[in-house]
């Protein structure tokens, strides 16, 4: 009797057609094209079948070996933190009704959906303070170079855009990608080395009649936070360009949101609500600008409206809109090539969101404020230690130079002996910080974590990174 694999619902019967239908008799001839040395001649050497509970326990112990990051002993960032997830979170964004509505082109089968997006853009655009924000983009580094290609079409004939030096380099990588190929000129701003602040100076030297846009960061991504903002509007606008600002989202509990000081545009990295930190992603972009129609027709990516029916009793709908996008009848005018959104990391976003509230992300972010400072301030007491090395206020990460001949390589070894991860090493991407890391503190680090970090460097230094 012919064995039927549960799993693989195609019988010999059923094999024997698809071959003939194209010609072959076996199901080697599908691969006459590799020559014979390069093929397999032995059977796989593959285990014996084993039960469900046999698999299951296989899997704890080799699951077993891993260290999770989840357990606030870890202290890397650079823009993508840990932070926790309530579990009504990923419960809800789990469900089948999002899982599976992947994209919304037919409407009237997608409200739900069409919904959830609106929400999430009206959300943002309250944290943000600002009036427009698209259904998102893949990543914030993605954002940086939409929003660079953007000023440009805004503000015609000018082919330049301005960053500052302490711009998080991967994304200065991206944004160099987006924007070589039309010919747009990335040009950098010079920074004070002990402030961390955009020099002024530098910047209104380089403001002419070629500049679109200036970028900047706030909080940096070297976590001080840039205090000279309302100045850097006015110049920028003085000059007539665009303003372009990015955010960590979860900060705008405490700080002034970029709308408040005169941003056009405004992009950030949503991960952060709701969203784990694994192999790479899912990441969130989050893209938004002014009520300004000659921008926002420049706005990469997918936008949903709200309209209603012009009588009582009223109905609304939802549609995308003002969504020139290469898939649409304006492809040969598209002002992006996004092909899809992050729509599921976006509608975790704003679950995460609508549960916290705007008194529940104050207070994550006030606790995330509380525990950085303390900190910083515990690894400064540490004799050979900056902390941080460039900024005077920062909000979840900041920089810490060894300043005692122990190099940040080795301070990062010694450290995962004792089961603590120190933050991202800045020594090559930022020389002129000298041995350094780049330290992110959030909500699930703990006092005493944090006093066992600062025990373990202290001992680290003054063993001068000897191996215990």
């Amino acid at each position: 009797m012919e064995f039927n694999h549960p799993y693989l619902p195609v019988t010999k019967e059923t094999e024997e057609k698809m071959l003939s239908s194209i010609g072959k008799t076996s199901l080697d001839d599908l691969f006459n094209n590799i020559p014979s040395e390069f093929r397999l001649k032995r059977a796989l050497k593959l285990p014996n079948t084993h039960s469900e509970i046999e698999v299951t326990r296989r899997l704890r112990e080799l699951a077993e070996k891993n260290t999770p990051a989840n357990t606030g002993r870890v202290f890397l960032g650079a823009g993508v933190g840990l932070h926790y997830i309530p579990a009504v979170v990923s419960t809800l964004s789990g469900r089948s009704e999002f899982l599976t509505s992947y994209t919304s082109y037919q409407p009237e089968i997608s409200q739900g959906m069409l919904q959830t997006l609106f929400e999430y853009q009206s959300m943002m655009a309250e944290l943000l303070d600002i009036e427009v924000v698209n259904s998102s983009m893949y990543d914030m580094a993605t954002a940086l170079g939409e929003a660079a290609k953007m000023t440009t079409r805004v503000v015609k004939r000018r082919m330049k855009f301005l960053v500052p030096k302490t711009a998080n380099p991967i994304h200065v990588q991206a944004l160099h990608t987006y924007t070589e190929p039309i010919g747009i000129e990335v040009e950098s701003i010079e920074y004070d080395s002990k402030t961390g602040l955009m020099s002024l100076s530098d910047l209104e030297s380089k403001l002419d009649d070629t500049v679109a846009g200036v970028y900047v960061e706030n909080p940096s991504y070297l976590g001080f936070i840039e205090n000279q903002v309302d100045k850097i509007s006015k110049i920028v606008h003085d000059a007539g360009a665009l303003f372009v600002v990015g955010v960590n989202i979860l900060s705008l509990g405490v700080l002034r949101p970029p709308g408040d000081y005169g941003a056009d545009i405004v992009i950030g990295e949503g991960h952060i609500l709701g969203s784990p930190v694994t192999y790479g992603g899912p990441l969130l972009g989050v893209f938004g600008c002014i009520n300004n129609m000659k921008i926002i027709r420049q706005m990469p990516g997918r936008l949903v409206g709200l309209t209603r029916t012009s009588e009582e009793p009223y109905e609304r709908g939802f549609v995308l809109t003002l969504s020139p996008r290469e898939q649409h009848i304006r492809r040969e005018k598209a002002t992006s090539n996004i092909c899809s959104n992050q729509a599921m990391a976006a509608v975790t976003a704003a679950i995460y969101l609508s549960s916290m509230g705007p008194s529940g992300i104050r207070k994550v972010s006030e606790s995330i404020t509380y525990r950085a400072n303390y900190a910083a301030k515990k690894l400064d007491e540490i004799k050979g230690i900056a902390a941080p090395a460039i900024g005077n206020s920062i909000w979840n990460e900041f920089v810490v130079r060894f300043e005692n001949g122990v190099s940040a390589e080795t301070v990062h070894r010694e450290l995962l002996t004792r089961n603590l991860h120190g933050g991202k090493i800045l020594t090559n991407e930022f020389p002129r910080l000298g041995e350094s890391m780049l330290f992110s503190v959030t909500e699930i680090h703990t006092k005493s974590t944090i006093d066992e970090l600062k025990e373990a460097v202290d001992e680290i230094l003054s063993s001068g990174g000897a191996q215990r």
